[in-house]
C-alpha cells in the first residue's frame, strides 16, 4: 500500500472507532450499534479495491477487538471486516465510477447483512452465544437499518478523501454530476448536481475572465 494510503486509513479507521466506542455505543439504542468502522472499510475498499480493502478491514477489525469495552476473543471482528473489505473491494468499478446511489447503498446492506452474519458465525464456532439471546433477526434489522441512516453521511466524504489523497483525476473532474464516485451518491441520493454547479462555476469563471480581458485589449488599442 501507498503511503498516503496507509495514513489516510490509519486516521480514519482511528476516528470513526473513537466516535462509535465513545458516542455511538452509549446511545443505548435497541438492537445493533451503528458500525462506524464497517462504513469506514466500506467506503475505502469501494475505492482502493479489494487487497488495500482486505488490508483495511483486518486492521480495522484488530483495532475494534482490542479496544474496550470489547468482550470478544481478538481476531473475531478482525476476521469479519478482512472479508467485507476484501469482498467490497472486488465490486468496484474499474473506471471508479458510480453514477447512482443504488448500488453503494446496495452494498452497505450487503456488508451489515454479512458482517452480522459472520460475527454470529464465527461465535457460535468459539461458543458465544449472545447472538441467540438477543435474536439474529433484530440484530440483523436494526444493523442494516442504522448503517443505512449513518451511510450518507460518512461514506461518501470518506471515499471522497480518498481519491483526493490518491491525486485522482476522477476527484477533480467536475464536467457533469456522477463523475466521480462521491459526486454520483450524493447528485443522486439528494438531488443536487454538485458536479454540474462546479462546472457551471468555471464556465463562469472563464467566460468572466475573458470579457475582462477584452476589454483591456479594447482600452490599450484606443
Amino acid at each position: 500500500m501507498k503511503i498516503n494510503r496507509i495514513l489516510l486509513s490509519a486516521a480514519l479507521i482511528v476516528v470513526a472507532l473513537v466516535v462509535q466506542v465513545s458516542v455511538l455505543a452509549r446511545l443505548q439504542l435497541p438492537g445493533a450499534v451503528p458500525d462506524l468502522v464497517l462504513l469506514t472499510v466500506v467506503g475505502l475498499a469501494l475505492v482502493y479495491g479489494h487487497v488495500s480493502g482486505a488490508l483495511i478491514g483486518f486492521t480495522a477489525g484488530l483495532l475494534a477487538d482490542l479496544a474496550p469495552p470489547a468482550d470478544h476473543a481478538a481476531g473475531r471482528y478482525a476476521l469479519v471486516l478482512c472479508l467485507v473489505g476484501y469482498l467490497v473491494g472486488l465490486v468496484r468499478p474499474e473506471n471508479g465510477r458510480l453514477t447512482s446511489a443504488t448500488g453503494p447503498m446496495a452494498v452497505v446492506v450487503a456488508a451489515a447483512v454479512g458482517s452480522t452474519f459472520l460475527y454470529a458465525g464465527v461465535g457460535a464456532l468459539v461458543g458465544d452465544t449472545a447472538a441467540r439471546h438477543v435474536g439474529l433477526i433484530s440484530l440483523l434489522f436494526t444493523a442494516v437499518l442504522y448503517d443505512l441512516l449513518l451511510a450518507p453521511f460518512t461514506v461518501p466524504l470518506i471515499m471522497a478523501l480518498a481519491r483526493r489523497a490518491e491525486n485522482d483525476p476522477l476527484a477533480d473532474v467536475g464536467g457533469g454530476a456522477g463523475t466521480d464516485v462521491a459526486s454520483g451518491w450524493l447528485s443522486s441520493g439528494t438531488g443536487l448536481r454538485i458536479g454540474a454547479q462546479r462546472g457551471g462555476l468555471r464556465v463562469k469563471a472563464a467566460r468572466s475572465r475573458a470579457s475582462r480581458a477584452g476589454r483591456i485589449k479594447g482600452v490599450k488599442r484606443l
